[in-house]
């Protein structure tokens, strides 16, 4: 049988979930399968009484994960916002799996996208055959959720044309969806919410309405603090998709990793980390996300290319692609940061080298 690439969450981790469970002696809101302390011990890590660890699935302030789950307790709707790559996507599918076991009701939220993805649509064929009738209607996933008393999801809703968002403003406000092709409507059942993630940094963003965002709690995801927490983000993702990929764990040795978040940090920044040099700051984001894209392509080459173990030009060609996204201003704080840091810095010559031969 074939290997899943990635299984959802409630599938990849269904063994911590059954044990948190086991363990669970705290209060449940209602169609909860886990205690808001169980959820956040889920997301952030721990190790139970029988000795079962409970691996980390988010880095960072244990405030913002208690935030969005206490928001997720009550009848607001959760909104998290933040650049590309700060785990917001990752968050909201762990919390949907933790709380309702089920990260699948999940709508992605497109510049295209019509009503229907979140509302309900139809079956033709039935609907020619039999007329409106319920078995003629196809549910959204959020009108599946509601009907389950589980978590929805909306990914990029400032991706979604703004008369097109506002089509959450009942189901959010009233906990109630309208059919009026049936004179009826979907009524919220217990346990019922959303998950929204927004990206403040793309184009073509679709502002909120006021009515809207007032329906939500709006949680801001920061980038990781400190470059250790990076590397340790970095590294197990890496780890975990290697894994999916087949990749040896050896490919992706630790000192690579931290002097690529160290790159990524210092060009976003716009100093380096000492803070003596400024430096000219990419269009690009320059994300954790990315510093694991960059790691996993390297990997790959030097998996079926090299000699197996990550090196500096492994690892040049897909760091370039992610920085230099505009070839004039982004190629040119690029090689600033080569010809002033990086050259200087005590073995770094790797890596400048093989960056040069690509800039040419």
């Amino acid at each position: 049988m074939p290997t899943i690439l990635r299984p959802h969450a409630e599938e990849a981790f269904a063994e911590e979930l059954k044990a948190l469970s086991k363990a669970d002696k705290h209060p449940r809101p209602a169609n909860w399968q886990l205690s808001p302390w169980a959820v956040a011990t889920y997301l952030l890590g721990g190790k139970l009484d029988d000795g079962t660890a409970i691996t980390p699935k988010y880095y960072g302030s244990r405030r913002i994960i208690e935030v969005a789950i206490a928001t997720l307790a009550t009848d607001r709707a959760l909104l998290l916002i933040g650049i590309p790559g700060t785990a917001k996507t990752w968050v909201s599918e762990h919390l949907a799996a933790a709380i309702s076991g089920d990260s699948k009701l999940l709508v992605q939220g497109t510049a295209g996208m019509s009503e229907e993805s979140l509302r309900y649509g139809w079956n033709y064929a039935r609907l020619l055959a039999e007329g409106p009738s319920d078995n003629a209607l196809v549910p959204s996933p959020v009108v599946q959720a509601m009907r389950q008393g589980k978590i929805a999801r909306v990914e990029e809703l400032t991706r979604i044309p703004s008369d097109v968002q506002d089509a959450l403003i009942t189901v959010l406000s009233e906990k109630a969806l309208p059919v009026p092709e049936l004179n009826t409507e979907v009524q919220a059942v217990q346990g019922f919410n959303l998950i929204a993630t927004a990206n403040d940094r793309d184009k073509g963003v679709n502002e909120l309405s006021s009515a809207l965002r007032r329906r939500f709690n709006t949680v801001v995801m920061p980038l990781p603090a400190s470059l250790e927490e990076e590397v340790t983000i970095v590294k197990e993702r890496v780890e975990q998709i290697g894994q999916a990929l087949e990749l040896p764990p050896q490919a992706a040795p630790i000192e690579e990793i931290r002097r690529l978040v160290t790159i990524f940090r210092e060009l976003r920044s716009g100093k380096t980390e000492d803070g003596r040099r400024k430096l000219k700051i990419p269009s690009s984001t320059l994300s954790t996300a990315e510093a694991i894209s960059v790691i996993n392509s390297g990997q790959a080459l030097a998996v079926h290319f090299g000699d197996g173990a990550l090196s500096a030009r492994d690892m040049a060609g897909s760091l370039l692609g992610s920085i230099v996204k505009d070839p004039v201003q982004d190629k040119a704080a690029w090689e600033e940061y080569l010809e002033t840091v990086v050259k200087e810095r005590d073995g770094w010559t790797d890596i400048y080298e093989a960056s040069r031969e690509l800039l040419g």
